[in-house]
């Protein structure tokens, strides 16, 4: 199941109706934008008991089309590992 930000921003305004919904897309907007920013500085990301998004740097290599058997040059490039916490690893391995 995925979910996008109006989806997110829907139910916190139905979570708290207290706050107004350009507010509260606003706070959406800023939080992604952090995580977005510390990604691209290669910053690792934590939210406790969550999980955690750090980036790895993958090395340039010489791979092959398959099809072809052509030799194809792939530049370094980075990639983001995303991890679960302990906590929500067990509660979705639990049966």
């Amino acid at each position: 199941m995925s979910i996008n930000k109006s989806e997110i921003i829907n139910i916190l305004s139905n979570n708290y109706p207290n706050f107004k919904k350009k507010d509260l897309r606003k706070i959406v907007e800023i939080f992604i934008n952090e995580i977005k920013n510390a990604l691209k500085r290669h910053e690792r990301i934590e939210l406790r008991d969550v999980f955690s998004l750090e980036t790895k740097l993958q090395k340039a290599k010489t791979a092959r089309n398959p099809k072809t058997n052509e030799k194809i040059y792939v530049k370094a490039k980075y990639s983001i590992l995303f991890k679960s916490s302990k906590f929500w690893s067990e509660k979705l391995n639990e049966k």
